[in-house]
């Protein structure tokens, strides 16, 4: 385990000073040939404060643990934004200090955020889990998305229905954001939680069956989105762009509430109505007109 973090943390390293631009670093005009993008290791290590040999011995996935400040410094040579940092911090952390042990039971969501789901009837809102498991929707939800209990694949999954689902990429306008978005959020949570077999099951498998997964996993990007917004071709109301909160629940830190809204006398709040109109029981044979 410990082997495969330290190469977790040289990958990610390496794959962060690949993308930083040098001429933002600040460093003098350096006109050598620079044979790979990015800074080079000397550069990194310049910036952050620390020796060479010492952030080569870092970046080679050596057992270096930096202090807080360094951390800091190196997050700030790389360029790294507060996911980055977090996953810096969990890649490189003592193995088993600070590390939640993960339950070895089914995820499932307590009554009261049924009850708030579905009392959202008017907004669509669904709750992940860890790995990007479906642990419920509401009907707004199902209707704008897809009934995730009803494809038939085992324990939901968004992650799953994101690649695997033909669907899911024709309903997404810019799917590529949106799919990215999902394998820079699994990325994070290995890193938080790194000793998780049924993740690194979905993993291997999603490798296998999607190249863009395969190749985005590699890059080893990390983010974490709390707010945003969807640009959906919906198959029954046409193009529409929903705004998405996120909330935690406190007490549940592996439980993510998203809740879709549109902006005020918008087309997209005048298709959400439509939608609502359209999935309730006995009203779904009946296509709205836009």
């Amino acid at each position: 385990m410990a082997e495969k973090k330290n190469r977790e943390l040289a990958d990610f390293l390496r794959r962060a000073r690949s993308q930083c631009e040098p001429s933002r670093s600040g460093l003098p005009v350096d006109t050598r040939i620079r044979r790979v993008p990015g800074l080079r290791r000397e550069e990194v290590a310049l910036l952050a404060g620390v020796s060479s040999d010492y952030y080569a011995r870092l970046e080679q996935g050596r057992r270096i643990t930096p202090t807080p400040a360094v951390l800091d410094a190196i997050g700030r040579a790389l360029e790294l934004d507060a996911a980055g940092r977090a996953h810096l911090k969990d890649l490189i952390g003592p193995a088993g200090v600070g590390k939640r042990a993960l339950p070895h039971t089914v995820q499932r969501l307590r009554p009261g955020l049924h009850q708030l789901l579905d009392a959202l009837d008017g907004e669509p809102a669904l709750a992940l889990g860890r790995r990007t498991d479906v642990l419920a929707t509401n009907r707004m939800a199902r209707a704008l998305f897809t009934d995730f209990d009803a494809l038939g694949t085992g324990r939901p999954n968004y992650a799953r229905w994101m690649f695997c689902d033909e669907a899911a990429r024709a309903l997404f306008v810019d799917w590529e954001i949106q799919a990215r978005a999902v394998v820079e959020s699994l990325r994070l949570e290995s890193g938080a939680v790194p000793h998780d077999e049924e993740r690194a099951a979905l993993v291997d498998d999603l490798r296998g069956q999607s190249p863009e997964f395969s190749r985005w996993w590699d890059e080893h990007r990390v983010y974490q989105r709390t707010y945003g917004a969807k640009r959906l071709r919906h198959p029954v109301v046409g193009d529409l762009t929903v705004d998405y909160e996120t909330l935690t629940p406190p007490g549940d830190p592996d439980t993510t509430v998203y809740v879709y809204t549109a902006e005020p006398g918008s087309p997209a709040e005048r298709a959400l109505g439509l939608l609502a109109s359209w999935s309730l029981p006995g009203a779904a044979s009946q296509t709205p007109t836009v």
